[in-house]
């Protein structure tokens, strides 16, 4: 009997590191018939063009939309944002593929997000002005925290097709939400744009609209059961899991508050297998590119605005997410990202072809800061510099976030010469990390993508 083979994709950066790329190149390569998606929401963007110039940013379809017959599965606990999925739907069938919802399975638990929580996560944004936590405007934190404090009140995909249901949960959720805001914004500045929001959470009609729309997708994409997740990851062949965001954004394992609502890590796509009653070996995978990147507020030490010239198609510094920037190689925070990520079997490397046009990056081996305590870092005793960052106990956002804070303050201190060449990189990458790089792409699209 043919087996199940059970791959998992995790980021180990800041995002942005190249998952939509190589979900899709291995869904080519192995024949995945599933994609799971098993963390995040509709906050994520995972970009895939394809060698004819089509593209797409998969937000909420897995990456490998673009191969004939690969199924989307959306499991529980996904957060799901119903209308983005139609229009992300319409995108795709410009692009070319009319079936995505014929091939896509949304787990009845899933929670789902709401525009009463997208305005509530907006509005919180605006009131925090430049101490803004950082966040893409879509409402997955707002969505996750609501349901940790009012349980009662969040909307499961299945109740979706009980519209009484659906409707009364709404309806009680805006006021709950509504009761935590004034009139007035703490940041004049952003009076129009809270005001804009305020007025969604002040809609009594909104939940109906919403819901006559939603009923668009539910007719096409009912509520997956359990039985039916269960079966669809029994099937024989390739299930590909690919995470969203990236470790180092980590709910519990980044650095708070500039993190996501979210856990990227073995562990959740262990979770997800178990509860399908699917508990073969998962072949844990983490991606890097091969430089540094972070998309608006939040530590990243090796930050170099000389950098901005290299390429970045699909990342602008506008919208909610805030300035896109670019740093050099980061020993310390590759470690760190390991260390939380636990044992991987290989590596993934997206970007090595900046090593065509960039001949100016280098590793970053170590911090100078003067007064970091020693519970969050070691120090090379001759050199006196911070040598490695430590992780708190689990579920410890005091000790994270004072780790974000030292990294703000961190002046990255280089080793050696610069990086000759994308094989030098690959070499010392190995070397650091003690496991082996899989496949790197040299490009943007699957045929970009070689052995190593």
């Amino acid at each position: 009997m043919t087996s199940t083979r059970l791959v998992s994709l995790l980021g180990l950066g800041f995002g942005d590191c190249g998952k939509g790329l190589f979900t899709d190149y291995l869904c080519r390569r192995w024949g995945a018939h599933t994609v799971v998606r098993f963390n995040g929401g509709a906050q994520a963007g995972h970009n895939v063009v394809l060698p004819d110039g089509r593209h797409h940013t998969f937000a909420q379809f897995g990456a490998g939309s673009f191969v004939a017959g690969t199924v989307t599965l959306l499991a529980f606990p996904v957060i799901v944002h119903p209308t983005a999925l139609l229009v992300e739907d319409a995108y795709l069938r410009r692009a070319g593929v009319d079936d995505a919802l014929r091939r896509i399975l949304i787990d009845g638990r899933c929670r789902v997000t709401t525009p009463f929580h997208q305005a509530a996560g907006r509005m919180r944004e605006f009131q925090r002005g430049a101490q803004a936590h950082g966040s893409c405007g879509v409402g997955v934190g707002e969505t996750a925290g609501h349901g940790i404090d009012h349980p009662e009140q969040i909307v499961h995909y299945a109740d979706l097709v009980q519209p009484a249901v659906a409707l009364a949960k709404l309806e009680l959720m805006r006021r709950t939400l509504r009761a935590g805001f004034s009139e007035r914004c703490a940041e004049p500045a952003n009076q129009d744009a809270y005001g804009a929001e305020l007025a969604v959470l002040d809609d009594a009609g909104m939940a109906s609209r919403w819901l006559d729309q939603v009923a668009q997708l539910t007719r096409q994409v009912p509520p997956a059961s359990r039985a039916q997740v269960s079966e669809r990851l029994h099937l024989p062949g390739c299930v590909l899991f690919e995470g969203a965001q990236g470790v180092l954004l980590d709910e519990w394992r980044g650095f708070h508050p500039h993190t996501t609502w979210s856990s990227i890590h073995p562990a959740s796509v262990q979770a997800v297998a178990a509860d399908a009653g699917q508990h073969g070996r998962i072949e844990h995978l983490g991606i890097l590119r091969a430089y540094m990147t972070r998309h608006g507020n939040g530590p990243l030490p090796t930050h170099d605005a000389r950098l901005d010239h290299l390429p970045e198609p699909h990342n602008g510094s506008d919208g909610w997410q805030g300035r896109f920037r670019r740093g050099h190689p980061d020993a310390l925070l590759l470690r760190y990202a390991l260390q939380a990520a636990g044992p991987l079997d290989g590596l993934l490397v997206s970007h090595l072809d900046v090593f065509r046009r960039e001949s100016n990056l280098g590793w970053c081996t170590g911090y100078e800061v003067d007064d970091a305590a020693d519970d969050l870092c070691t120090r090379d005793p001759a050199s006196g510099r911070i040598d490695a960052i430590l992780p708190g106990a689990a579920h410890d956002l005091a000790h994270q976030e004072r780790l974000g804070h030292l990294l703000a303050r961190a002046t990255p201190h280089y080793a050696g010469e610069p990086v000759a060449d994308a094989a030098a990189f690959v070499a010392q990458l190995e070397a650091l990390a003690g496991l082996p790089i899989l496949f790197g792409s040299h490009g943007p699209t699957h045929k970009h993508v070689v052995e190593q």
